[in-house]
């Protein structure tokens, strides 16, 4: 049995390599970028109008003149106009090339435009008001999006503005995953009263959809030849297998003898935590196998708190930051293992953030997770853990 730090870091060591792939940037959202984005030109990439108006020369307001003809009108999208008589303005629109000539903006609303001309109703104007200066947010050929980052709808607006139609981004795995046991039957049986329905396979799956991940789904009986059978075909076809149930002492958990027998290597088996201790990791050939324990609460934070890290070093992703919580109330643990307590979160009126217990009655109890929204992990070599004391968490809502 190792230390959970110890695991983290095998798990770490044992990534994923799946290359790189290019795709429309319309479908690479929540992808993991593998490519630099610079600027194309400088942005904005002319002086822009930022207030509808009358576009001016600051000397001429300087110079005590008030009253300006309407020399034409400069609309978002037309090409740039010129002002060519001392005295006068363009009208302007919101995101229109500043005229020629001009340097600065007024607003509709502090001026009177009659006969043709604009009248200026303020007593004095800021030079350049109302004016995005060329380049001013960034300079051609400027970084602007840099490799490993995770693609988010901002993203994808820069992406569309530097004529990024298709990018580089990293290849997700192709996962499966299994669920193992005789007791269980699909989500839309009535079980009898020795089943029960299969929810681990589901709560994994639906966690590698939010990562983007394509996945199969099996589910394999407690028949060790069925499971050695099939183990073989998966191990060959898949980047990754995630599997639960099957890891234990049990006379019917077949999972580690049959994956030593098709010559997987066990990295480790069992970890000194609670829940989660049965949890099998290991490899064969280019395949990563995560063979969770079958207990609901077990299998979820395994997956969260190994998988995750599994798969954003995979990725090429920066290192998940560590989030800490105060706990609310004292809580007693005797076991020499690393404790993932189930904690509701909130927020204290300073800003701190608190984290209250929800003991359920162990790992198979998985209603107990919709009253909680993270783990707290709690060391091992201490049995007391007090009010007010800090841990890391992690968040899983």
């Amino acid at each position: 049995m190792i230390d959970v730090d110890k695991a983290l870091e095998i798990i770490k060591i044992h990534k994923g390599k799946f290359g790189n792939e290019v795709v429309p940037l319309s479908q690479s959202i929540g992808r993991v970028l593998k490519e630099s984005w610079h600027t194309d030109r400088p942005l904005p990439p002319y002086n822009r109008v930022t207030m509808d108006g009358i576009a001016i020369a600051h000397q001429d307001f300087s110079e005590g003149n008030r009253r300006f003809p309407l020399e034409g009108i400069a609309a978002a999208g037309d090409p740039q106009k010129e002002k060519k008589e001392t005295g006068s303005c363009h009208e302007v629109m919101t995101g229109a090339i500043l005229p020629l000539g001009c340097d600065t903006v007024i607003r509709y609303e502090d001026i009177t435009i009659t006969d043709g001309a604009a009248l200026i109703n303020l007593p004095d104007i800021v030079k350049y008001k109302n004016v995005h200066d060329k380049g001013s947010d960034r300079i051609l050929d400027e970084l602007i999006v840099s490799p490993n980052t995770i693609i988010s709808p901002a993203e994808i607006g820069v992406g569309a503005s530097l004529g990024k139609h298709k990018v580089e981004v990293a290849k997700l795995p192709k996962a499966i995953v299994i669920s193992t046991g005789n007791e269980l039957v699909d989500i839309e049986q009535k079980p009898l009263a020795h089943q029960i329905r299969k929810s681990n396979v589901y709560q994994i799956s639906t966690f590698l959809n939010t990562m983007g991940v394509n996945y199969d789904t099996a589910h394999l009986d407690d028949k060790k030849e069925e499971i050695k059978e099939q183990m073989q075909k998966y191990l060959e076809q898949y980047d990754v297998v995630l599997m639960s149930g099957g890891v234990s002492k049990g006379k019917y958990d077949f999972l580690p003898a049959v994956l030593e027998e098709l010559g997987a290597q066990k990295l480790f088996h069992k970890v000194a935590q609670r829940p989660g201790k049965p949890f099998w990791f290991g490899r064969r050939g280019s395949c990563t196998i995560f063979a969770f324990p079958g207990n609901p609460i077990s299998s979820f934070m395994c997956m969260h708190y190994y998988f995750v890290e599994w798969l954003g070093e995979s990725l090429g992703l920066p290192l998940r930051k560590t989030q800490l919580a105060a706990l609310t109330h004292s809580v007693e643990f005797k076991p020499d293992l690393t404790y993932f307590l189930e904690v509701k979160i909130s927020y204290s009126s300073t800003g701190l953030v608190q984290a209250t217990p929800q003991k359920g009655n162990g790992s198979g109890d998985l209603a107990n997770l919709a009253e909680a929204d993270a783990f707290i992990r709690l060391p091992r070599g201490k049995d007391i853990f007090k009010k007010g004391e800090v841990y890391p968490i992690l968040i899983y809502r």
